[in-house]
């Protein structure tokens, strides 16, 4: 998943982002409030990570504007202000959890997992399925027909958002911002090369594919092909 981390402690930015990046998480990071809203405005995130305590305005307010402005992303605040007036405010400004410092980094994983799946048929469980893709976003294991298929971890990012975002059309802009993040050049091909790679893992042996190319469009993951695939 795509992640904003908002914190301005460096030391705790340093192991978050190295934690994240190492579960193949893509992770922004900003150390102030004005910053995060104007990146959550344009980008699109899976959720986001928000200290309360920053340097030009706090979490709770970030929090509030960011809703105000129709921002829905999911906001996990982290904060060593563990009263329950804080929780609660947070909660009130549309946070959608609050987690207190310290806290173990396996407990941000799952609640991280949790807010992704909130409202999501699909995604009810760490078991990501759809047709015969199961995607196991806990221990990052991908099956089809039930056989493990082997994915370097951005063919496995590139398949876990396919999965989520499966019968709709995913631009090659889309698949840059989810899987490669800011190191993502728009004017290369490299969404095409590893959607490549992708098909022949995932679609090899198999009578009807499973990746389809959307003329003019991008492509999209669904067990029968679009009106307007490409022969």
């Amino acid at each position: 998943m795509r992640v904003l981390l908002v914190e301005d402690d460096q030391k705790i930015s340093r192991f978050l982002v190295k934690g994240l990046r190492e579960e193949n998480h893509l992770v922004d990071l900003v150390e102030d409030g004005v910053t995060a809203e104007e990146q959550a405005a344009v980008e699109d995130y899976d959720a986001i990570l928000l200290d309360v305590m920053l340097p030009d305005q706090d979490g709770f307010e970030v929090c509030r504007r960011l809703r105000a402005a129709q921002v829905d992303t999911p906001i996990l605040m982290i904060t060593a202000r563990d009263a329950v007036v804080d929780r609660v405010r947070g909660l009130d400004e549309g946070a959608d959890d609050y987690l207190t410092k310290p806290f173990a980094f396996d407990e941000l994983l799952a609640r991280l997992r949790a807010l992704t799946r909130r409202g999501r048929s699909r995604q009810l469980s760490s078991m990501l399925e759809y047709g015969p893709i199961q995607v196991d976003s806990h221990d990052h294991v991908a099956r089809v027909d039930g056989r493990v298929v082997a994915l370097s971890a951005t063919e496995y990012r590139l398949l876990e958002y396919l999965v989520r975002r499966a019968e709709a059309v995913v631009t090659r802009d889309q698949l840059g911002e989810h899987v490669w993040g800011g190191s993502y050049d728009g004017g290369s091909n490299v969404a095409d090369v590893y959607i490549s790679y992708l098909r022949k893992k995932i679609d090899a042996n198999r009578a009807q594919p499973l990746i389809h190319t959307v003329r003019g469009l991008g492509y999209t993951l669904r067990t029968r092909p679009p009106q307007l695939d490409l022969p």
